[in-house]
């Protein structure tokens, strides 16, 4: 039987992860994983994290399961910080998933089961692994503009136009903030006008939240997901693997925002049903360690500073690039650097040009010129700059 099998399509980061690390150049560049790094190439465990697990460890008597949904303290404690007072927390049901990623996969599974032939709409570009996911699950699916590669920021004209075709029970993935794999993202008018356009056709919101603080606070950064949750009905796959850290711990929750109670039991009940269905019980570290901070005014307090401490960081790469590109172009065509958010921008680099910047400069970036600017450091950036002035962008 096995033999039967067809190799699979190679993962086009990972497959960039491999050649970065096969490259023997000592001042080679990663900008591409998707994984935010300190200015010394580490990616830290957070003051708050380590506290926390100190005191899980302390204090934790079991290894036992907790629930098919989590620990409900989980739930408790990461719904108010997504959706603040935007819905009543009875109307909201939520399991812990294994990461961002899994609660994509069960908001997928989930809008399966409530309609078997929706058509999910992705903007265009997205996260690849979204695509993949749907491939996989034989969902019907199509694309909204979404990125201008001539102004690179939101197309807004195209997207509004594209999503005027949804048609109701469709449902429509939304990045909640710092956009994967542009930064650009749309402004509070325009968040305002897809809610309106959405509600009217009947849709239903699927919101992919995985870089809340990242871009510019938390609560600017929660403003457009609490806007469409106080629309109507949606589900909201939130990620703390960026915000807390802990990526290896695999710690996302998925959100279903009901219009009341009796139907948020209902659904409730579904989301738990498919978490036994595709791996029984949630991871619980993770979770724990969020539950704690966030339940701590201590913890919290010194969680959010660093978290600001990282976002400051990151704009302050994004500011250095720039300039550093208007010095040397005598232009200010990079600006839109500084208003991209979060750690990505697409620089509109060719596929022929991320290549010689590879191979003549040793700067490692997605090929459709993706950079994950938490890549970078106050030594890095003049060389990816004069890289890619080199390269003709």
């Amino acid at each position: 039987m096995l033999d039967q099998l067809k190799d699979q399509p190679a993962d086009k980061i990972l497959s960039l992860m491999a050649a970065f690390r096969a490259d023997p150049r000592p001042a080679k560049i990663d900008l591409g994983v998707g994984v935010y790094k300190d200015a010394e190439g580490r990616t830290p465990v957070m003051r708050a994290v380590r506290e926390a697990e100190k005191r899980i460890w302390e204090g934790e008597t079991t290894k036992t399961y907790t629930a098919l949904a989590g620990d409900p303290a989980f739930a408790d404690a990461l719904v108010p910080l997504v959706l603040g007072d935007s819905v009543p927390r009875a109307n909201v049901a939520a399991v812990a998933t294994p990461g961002g990623t899994g609660a994509v996969r069960q908001g997928f599974e989930l809008i399966r089961l409530m309609a078997p032939l929706a058509t999910i709409w992705v903007p265009d570009p997205t996260w690849p692994n979204h695509l993949s996911i749907l491939k996989h699950l034989g969902m019907p699916v199509r694309t909204y503009r979404y990125f201008d590669a001539a102004t690179l920021g939101v197309d807004v004209d195209g997207m509004l136009a594209d999503l005027a075709g949804v048609q109701p029970g469709d449902a429509v993935l939304l990045h909640g903030c710092c956009h994967n794999p542009t930064g650009a993202d749309p402004d509070a008018e325009t968040w305002g006008k897809v809610a309106a356009l959405l509600r009217d056709r009947g849709a239903f919101p699927f919101i992919d939240l995985a870089y809340l603080g990242f871009g510019d606070s938390l609560e600017a950064d929660a403003a457009a997901t609490r806007m469409i949750a106080a629309a109507g009905e949606c589900l909201i796959a939130a990620s703390c693997s960026k915000n807390f850290g802990i990526y290896r711990e695999r710690t996302g929750l998925l959100m279903a925002v009901a219009g009341d109670e009796a139907v948020a039991k209902v659904a409730q009940g579904n989301l738990a049903h498919l978490n036994r269905q595709n791996f029984s019980f949630p991871p619980d570290h993770g979770a724990r360690v969020v539950s704690t901070i966030l339940g701590d005014e201590g913890l919290r307090a010194d969680w959010a500073a660093e978290l600001e401490e990282i976002r400051a960081g990151m704009l302050s790469l994004r500011e250095m690039l720039a300039a550093e590109l208007r010095r040397l172009t005598n232009s200010d065509r990079f600006d839109f650097l500084t208003r991209h958010k979060g750690m990505f921008s697409r620089l509109g680099a060719t596929p022929e040009q991320v290549e010689a910047m590879r191979r003549d400069h040793g700067i490692y970036m997605v090929g459709d010129s993706r950079i994950n600017v938490a890549g970078l450091n106050a030594r890095t950036v003049p060389v990816l700059a004069q890289a890619m002035v080199a390269a003709g962008l």
